[in-house]
This record gives structure tokens, C-alpha cells and sequence, in this order.
């Protein structure tokens, strides 16, 4: 299948920045809820990434039938059972900001020693089209720092360290973190997917 259009099925802005930047050399023209009417508005009621990521994708390639991707992350703390996880977006509650996210993660972390804080971002890239679906993950190890740092990137940036940079990735330019991120490593693998096809 010769993919022309897709549609990155989220409201998040953030993430319609890197999928874009990260896309950009695709020669397929990238839409996104701006470009129409009544976007749908999914729940994020899956038990896990791969599902809530299947969840959005299908709701808008049923509406617009044009191929749609859609993605799910979350931040996986080893002391925390995997915790936030699939609750990472809202964690602190419902409607909260990123601010309140971390805030209630590093009390969760409070006095849990650097060796015990480890933790992974992953991210599953779903796409849903006429042919079926695919699910593409990317995973970056990194542990959690006692206090924020840095003042790029969104979400959990801020307090997830990651050794090879010796940064965390709100300490990097988003050229750098798109180059190493869990988004862009579940995204590589669907370039190569998608220029794999004919």
C-alpha cells in the first residue's frame, strides 16, 4: 500500500511537534485534528500503551477512512511496579499539568536512593488503515532524578535522567532528543515500515 496521507490522531501539541519533526523526511503529508471538523475525542481506557495507542488511531481512521497513527507513552518506574505507566498522562489526577505529574512522582521517590530510581520511556506508535494495524515501540532506559532540570521537552523530561547523555532529556535541544527519544526510536520504525510498502 502506497501511503500518501496519515492522520497523528492526538490533541497533545507537543507530540504532534516531534512526530512531525521526526516524520519530516517522509514524503507523505502529515494531518492532525486542525486539519478538521469534530476531530474524535478518545478515552484513554486501555490497560496498556498498545491499546490506548489502537484505541485512538481506530476511532479516527473509522471517521476519515485515511491511514492514522496514533501513539501512547508512558514513564515506567521499577520501584513503582511500572507506575505511571498507562496513568502517566494523568497521574496527579484528572485535567492535571505536567508541573502537578512530577511533583507527585518525586514524592512518591522521596528518600528512595539513586540505584533504586530506575525507570524506562516507552512508547508504542499504532497504525490503523484500510490493511489492518501495526504496532511500532520504542524504549529508552534512564533513572529519576531527585529534582527537576532543565527547561525543554514536556511531560516527565525534566526528571528523567538519561546516563548516555548525562542530561536529562529537558536538558536537551529537541534536535538531540529526537535523535535518542523512545518516540523517535517507535517512529524509526515505522519510516522504515512505511517505506518499506509500494
Amino acid at each position: 500500500m502506497k501511503y500518501d496521507r496519515l492522520i497523528l490522531a492526538t490533541n497533545n501539541q507537543n507530540k504532534i511537534a516531534e512526530i512531525t519533526a521526526i516524520l519530516s523526511g517522509l514524503d507523505i503529508l502529515l494531518l492532525s485534528k486542525a486539519d478538521f471538523v469534530d476531530f474524535p475525542d478518545v478515552p484513554e481506557t486501555g490497560a496498556t500503551l498498545e491499546e490506548n495507542a489502537l484505541l485512538k488511531a481506530r476511532a479516527a481512521y473509522a471517521k476519515y477512512q485515511v491511514p492514522c497513527i496514533a501513539d501512547d507513552t508512558g514513564l515506567l518506574v521499577d520501584h513503582l511496579n511500572g507506575a505511571p505507566g498507562v496513568m502517566s498522562a494523568r497521574y496527579a489526577g484528572e485535567n492535571c499539568s505536567y508541573a502537578d505529574n512530577n511533583k507527585k512522582l518525586l514524592a512518591e521517590l522521596a528518600e528512595i536512593p539513586e540505584s533504586l530510581r530506575t525507570a524506562a520511556f516507552v512508547t508504542v506508535i499504532a497504525l490503523v488503515d484500510a490493511e489492518g494495524e501495526h504496532c511500532f515501540v520504542g524504549e529508552v532506559k534512564g533513572r529519576i532524578l531527585e529534582e527537576a532540570r532543565g527547561d525543554n521537552g514536556f511531560g516527565y523530561d525534566p526528571v528523567f535522567f538519561y546516563p548516555p547523555h548525562d542530561r536529562t532529556f529537558a536538558e536537551m535541544n529537541p534536535a538531540e532528543k529526537n535523535l535518542i527519544s523512545h518516540r523517535s526510536l517507535a517512529l524509526r520504525k515505522l519510516w522504515e515500515w512505511l517505506s518499506s510498502q509500494t
